[in-house]
């Protein structure tokens, strides 16, 4: 059951801290427009892929995560 309860910690933790991160998102005027996103518009229509920041977030991620691993195998 130990390891049951250290999961739900974890589980419930990083749900709290992706929320903040949400939450913090809109604070930044840069984020989804840096150069390289798409951002397409017609006459009644627009399409919106940020494509750099998807790789700048997914970078920035692994290196976190890399990390975290690395201080709990010690």
């Amino acid at each position: 059951m130990r390891d049951v309860g250290i999961l739900l910690i974890i589980g419930g933790t990083t749900i709290i801290l992706v929320g903040i991160l949400i939450l913090l998102a809109g604070r930044l005027p840069w984020l989804g427009h840096l150069p390289g996103d798409l951002h397409l518009r017609g006459k009644n229509w627009s399409f919106s892929f940020p494509v750099v920041t998807c790789i700048l977030v997914s970078i920035i991620l692994t290196v976190l995560i890399n990390i975290i691993m690395r201080l709990f195998r010690r």
